[in-house]
């Protein structure tokens, strides 16, 4: 028994190695984008495309790699994407090293690494609850899957910054070796369960989320806005830092980098902790959310009133705890709400609706950057305050999460 659980763990914190890969492959480029403009000599959008073009693809993408991990099983799914988002970071690299007119190669590279994506990281949140049948285990396993998410945005400035620092185009072939470094770990430390039936057909599949969306929908939807509305307030508050930090105090570099950190940072471990206190409680899910929105709502109000940089940074810390309590008890909710055989196809809409967020967060708060900074956070503030107000709308746990969707 001892040796089964031992199994399991390694098998979690392989899968872990998904998420925290993906993220460095994406957000690690943010603090490098500046670079990469002047060494390829392109504009500022086309310079944004290489971050877009990334969550675009995840978007459409993600459903489809969820409704084949139903039926294919996850493992089949996600070592493939990985290799196919390795190959596209290694054309960027290459692109980048040894070609005079790189951009469109290094796009090209960007779309395959976001085809990537959406089949590694958002199937490993099903395949957590494929693994453990005891609910406070899948929610302690999913907040060692949000912390790793996390910890790769932690990571993720400060490590773009020292790569870009050596040679510009370095962090594009550095994703190759943490892709195959993730391949490794998935295909020899975790086991794949057996798939809970028989694949359906397409018509029938169709059928069987129809009704899902019709019994479930309204708490379904409900976590779909607020997971896409935290990533969206996340990448958004960050895009916004950025700019603050260069534009206003001229920090820049591997010192910007460090200063990110520190908001996702409490994300990081909020999320942590926040697995383990959920457990298989339904109406604790329920309460971090809404206290971390309630948070988080609050934090972006006090940043509207003021510009002083560390009451500023203070805010978002306290941003980055709410963001850190409501995500974890959400993947709970949607992961262990859902059976097994649809579960990889639902969670799949719901991390699209997360890379929805991530995608549109930065070209927004960059259009309200032109705009009154008191209502930049303002209105954003009263968005949070009606994800709130929805949770208490939509969510109505029970103690446990096996009687809930009956």
């Amino acid at each position: 028994m001892i040796v089964g659980k031992t199994k399991k763990t390694w098998g979690l914190l392989s899968l872990a190695s998904v998420p925290l890969v993906m993220t460095l492959g994406n957000s690690m480029l943010i603090p490098v984008l500046p670079t990469i403009g002047k060494q390829l000599q392109i504009s500022s959008f086309m310079v944004s495309l290489l971050i877009t073009v990334y969550s675009v693809v995840a978007i459409v993408f993600i459903p489809i790699a969820g409704y084949i991990s139903d039926h294919v099983g996850r493992k089949p799914v996600i070592v493939p994407s990985l290799i196919i988002a390795g190959i596209g970071g290694l054309m960027a690299g290459l692109a980048a090293w040894k070609m005079d007119n790189a951009y469109w190669v290094i796009l090209i590279g960007r779309l395959l690494q976001g085809i990537g994506a959406a089949g590694a990281s958002p199937i490993v949140m099903p395949f957590v609850g494929d693994l453990f049948k005891n609910n406070q285990d899948v929610s302690e396993g999913l907040g060692i899957i949000e912390t790793a998410n996390t910890f790769g945005k932690v990571l993720s400035p400060i490590f773009g910054a020292v790569l870009a620092s050596i040679i510009w185009y370095l962090p594009f072939f550095s994703f190759p070796i943490f892709c195959f470094v993730s391949i490794f770990l998935v295909l020899f430390l975790v086991e794949s369960p057996p798939l809970a039936k028989k694949p359906t057909n397409l018509t029938r599949f169709l059928k069987s989320m129809k009704k899902i969306f019709k019994r479930e929908g309204r708490w379904l939807y409900v976590v779909f806005f607020v997971g896409g509305m935290c990533m969206y307030i996340l990448f958004g508050v960050l895009f916004y830092l950025s700019s603050f930090l260069e534009e206003a105090h001229h920090i820049d570099g591997i010192r910007k980098g460090v200063i990110l950190a520190f908001p996702l940072m409490a994300l990081c471990l909020t999320s942590y902790g926040t697995g383990r206190i959920i457990g298989q409680d339904q109406i604790k899910m329920k309460w971090m959310t809404v206290a971390g929105l309630c948070l988080l709502a609050v934090s972006t109000f006090v940043v509207s009133f003021n510009k002083e940089l560390y009451v500023m940074l203070t805010a978002l810390f306290a941003a980055g705890v709410g963001i850190g309590a409501a995500l974890p008890s959400l993947d709970a909710f949607v992961t262990e709400g859902i059976p097994m055989e649809q579960r990889g196809s639902v969670t799949s809409f719901y991390n699209s609706m997360r890379f929805v967020g991530v995608a549109i967060g930065p070209p927004l708060f960059a259009l309200f950057m032109k705009g009154n900074h008191f209502w930049t956070f303002a209105g954003n503030a009263l968005l949070v305050v009606l994800s709130v107000l929805l949770v208490f709308w939509g969510v109505r746990p029970h103690k446990k999460v096996s009687q809930t969707w009956q």
